[in-house]
């Protein structure tokens, strides 16, 4: 009996302690565990901001502490360092003494990100280009470390250029960087958005309540039944590219093309409307992505948050389009380069963006010639599909492991493909093939459909929500792949 209960203890413990093989994410049961004791306790205590707000923090370090480790200490020291500095800033009058004390926060949140993120992928091109033996340094990426760095340097570039007022109580800028539903992959949510509603803390409306209930739902649809299950075909097809066709490797670049639309925009939505069941607006982060008729449209609809982050905090202050054409272009590459390298440490996510780079400046120069052709059907059904393609072509280099594995899916899809392998690959694969249909048709469903179906799940007796709630679990367990599949961005 006592070895049972020790036994029953250490579990127990280690449900409670960071487990470098199993961080807490969305898709982790014990979250969800976690999130229906949270929510009962944060609806009482709700109406008092004080306790609210040490509650919320206290959960948030635990999940940040369960996904990271003790990096949530840097988080810590990081939301001290730029509260203090943000209010060195509005407090100065010295024009000299604002941009140092600017540039140390800057440094220092840059200093951090690209210490854990880039220093083997620095050291191993250093070892390319001048030999030696390079032994990469054993690092933990703290979960999101991308995403809270520039949430601080936009509260610290706002509070400096005089759009927003530094918080005067630290618990508040403490609150809104550890704010867990962002914490893990965005969406990166600015102070000036975030922090009066903080301040008002009006309670949650039924709407807001059960719309965000809905978000969850149609996040955890997407995460946890289709990108997940898509995901395994996918991740097959790129780790042997040689041992596929050209046809079977095209599916697989669609494959993830939807997969990775799938998992990202299910974060978000389970983020928004967990916040939003918590009486906090979000905004949006995808808009129909795969809708858009041009580069330009698409990076306003992927990951909007961060496509206004990079605009606002790189594009913009380097110049943008106030500077002539030439300029304008170059301010683009950078900002597409650094953006790609943001993605991951790799040339690959380079090449990424800046393929996404030339497009963008490719639009930019023809757009005054577009502009002049007639928006008709046929027009803007090859828009789309030019676009659509190239960007799922650009895919492959974000996704394969190297260039050389871009390199073979690339060189298989043009040299050997035949449209043959079709109904074997239908055949064998039809589960696989139905859910990419269904991806791509939700897709393109109009919004008002949408909203419609939100409107009238919110209004719904408790047992129709019950019902679809235990179809969406149902539907869970059926297509759960055998090792759940982490967030894709949860690695930036």
């Amino acid at each position: 009996m006592m070895l049972l209960n020790a036994i029953d203890f250490n579990q127990l413990l280690s449900l409670f302690t960071f487990n470098r093989d199993e961080p807490l994410l969305f898709t982790s049961g014990f979250f969800w565990v976690l999130f229906l004791v949270f929510l009962p306790i944060y609806a009482t205590i709700k109406s008092s901001r004080v306790k609210m707000m040490t509650f919320v923090i206290a959960f948030s370090l635990f999940f940040f502490y369960k996904s990271s480790g003790w990096f949530f200490l840097l988080l810590v020291a990081t939301s001290f360092i730029d509260w203090w500095v943000a209010q060195f800033i509005d407090s100065s009058k010295n024009r000299l003494e604002r941009r140092i004390a600017l540039t140390v926060s800057l440094v220092l949140s840059l200093s951090v990100l690209l210490f854990f993120k880039y220093s083997n992928f620095v050291m191993s091109n250093l070892e390319s280009l001048v030999g030696g033996n390079f032994q990469p340094l054993d690092l933990i990426l703290p979960v999101g470390i991308s995403f809270y760095t520039f949430r601080t340097i936009s509260y610290v570039v706002d509070v400096y250029k005089g759009k927003i007022q530094p918080s005067d109580d630290y618990i508040d800028y403490l609150f809104f960087l550890s704010y867990f539903p962002c914490l893990v992959a965005g969406p990166i949510v600015r102070a000036r958005d975030f922090m009066p509603q903080l301040q008002e803390n009006k309670p949650a409306t039924r709407e807001m309540i059960y719309g965000g209930l809905w978000l969850v739902m149609l996040g955890i649809l997407k995460k946890a039944v289709f990108a997940d299950y898509i995901a395994q075909y996918n991740n097959i097809a790129f780790g042997n590219p040689t041992g596929y066709t050209g046809f079977e490797l095209l599916m697989a670049v669609l494959g993830y093309t939807m997969q990775i639309y799938c998992d990202f925009s299910g974060y978000s939505d389970m983020a928004i409307g967990l916040s939003s069941i918590m009486g906090f607006n979000l905004g949006i982060n995808f808009d129909y992505p795969y809708r858009s008729l041009n580069v330009t449209e698409f990076w306003r609809r992927w990951h909007i948050t961060l496509s206004f982050w990079l605009r606002d905090y790189v594009y913009i202050p380097l110049g943008g389009n106030r500077k002539g054409q030439v300029r304008q272009h170059f301010n683009l590459m950078v900002t597409m380069l650094l953006g790609g390298l943001w993605h991951g440490a790799a040339w690959t996510f380079v090449v990424w963006g800046a393929g996404h780079g030339i497009a963008l400046c490719v639009h930019k120069l023809c757009k005054p010639w577009l502009d002049r052709i007639e928006s008709t059907r046929f027009t803007r059904s090859v828009s789309w599909l030019m676009t659509f393609g190239l960007v799922a072509f650009l895919w492959i280099f974000f996704r394969a492991s190297s260039f050389h594995v871009a390199g073979q899916v690339i060189s298989r899809i043009f040299t050997d493909f035949e449209w043959a392998y079709l109904p074997v690959f239908l055949e064998k694969r039809w589960t696989w093939c139905l859910m990419l249909a269904i991806i791509f048709a939700l897709h393109f469903v109009p919004r008002r459909i949408w909203d419609l179906l939100r409107d009238k799940f919110i209004s719904s007796p408790w047992a129709v929500k019950l019902v679809i709630f235990i179809v969406l679990i149902q539907l869970v367990l059926q297509f759960a792949s055998a090792t759940v599949q982490p967030f894709l961005y949860s690695q930036f």
